[in-house]
């Protein structure tokens, strides 16, 4: 499914052969559904997990979601997942642990061979690398260059804080550099960043964070829980609010601009060209956005 990558919310993991979970993640709300056949699967009902990609991806489409599957390292279960999954068409194969351009190029070859085998289009198939170490964090500019088909990253937590030998906490203090860092590389590479899960059960956590992800230039999360889908699409969304002061910040700058001067005082702030620039990407992004559940 061709969806503007900002536009692509909210990224909900899923275990590959929960089948309870997959209702729940159907009816979630969530852009884009994960199945995750790595640490999500246990490794005696991965095979089980295979068999049912084809309805699954198929159930999801119809449902106008994101299909996404997260498959082992290619040199383990990796290549077994790749031939269960390919012919159920996913629009992008998710891998864990990314942490250089020579993954990505093996993983590249991997799904044009198939994308041939299968008559599918050539590059049809994006890759999601899954940046969950202090290396990937730091190399994703790296990573991101070694294929076309990476236009986003996502950017894990628990094995993140584990390699860096970090207290989890629901603050997420311990991640907030790296999350800052991995903005900075994903920006700097032209492809869009998605914060990293919020593993606790309450809600308003999860909000909490998002909010504050936003701020600093997130527009996309991954998340764990199904009923975290709503609430974080809302908060990653903007509101009527923001959008009619985006325009005023518009309408007044360029009404200074038309009177020869070169910015705009608006309830205290000088609203000047990157202001303007912002605001205007905000509003269309917003109306990009309508419709979407």
């Amino acid at each position: 499914m061709v969806i503007d990558p900002d536009l692509r919310r909210t990224w909900l993991f899923g275990g590959g052969a929960d089948t309870r979970a997959h209702e729940s993640m159907a009816a979630s709300g969530a852009d884009a559904l994960i199945v995750d056949l790595e640490d999500f699967t246990p490794p005696a009902r991965r095979d089980e997990a295979r068999r049912g990609l084809p309805e699954l991806l198929q159930r999801w489409r119809a449902a106008g979601r994101i299909t996404v599957v997260r498959i082992n390292q290619l040199d383990a279960d990796g290549p077994l997942d790749l031939a269960a999954a390919m012919p159920a068409h996913p629009d992008m194969i998710a891998l864990p642990m990314a942490s250089s351009a020579a993954q990505m190029h093996v993983l590249h070859a991997a799904l044009t061979h198939w994308e041939a085998v299968l008559g599918l289009a050539a590059g049809v198939t994006e890759i999601l690398p899954v940046c969950e170490t202090a290396l990937g964090v730091v190399d994703v500019r790296l990573i991101a260059a070694a294929s076309p088909r990476i236009r986003c990253a996502l950017l894990g937590a628990e094995d993140l804080a584990a390699d860096l030998c970090a207290e989890r906490q629901p603050e997420a203090t311990e991640l907030e550099h790296a999350r800052r860092r991995f903005l900075l590389e994903c920006r700097a590479a032209r492809i869009e960043p998605i914060d990293a899960p919020y593993t606790f059960a309450d809600v308003e956590g999860a909000v909490r964070e998002a909010r504050h992800a936003r701020r600093l230039g997130y527009r996309c999360k991954s998340l764990v829980r199904p009923e975290h889908a709503r609430p974080l699409n809302d908060a990653l969304t903007p509101g009527a609010d923001e959008v009619d002061r985006a325009r005023a910040l518009i309408a007044a700058f360029e009404a200074a601009r038309a009177r020869g001067e070169d910015r705009a005082l608006v309830d205290g702030l000088w609203v000047e060209v990157p202001t303007y620039r912002n605001a205007q990407r905000l509003v269309a992004r917003a109306q990009r956005l309508a419709g979407r559940a």
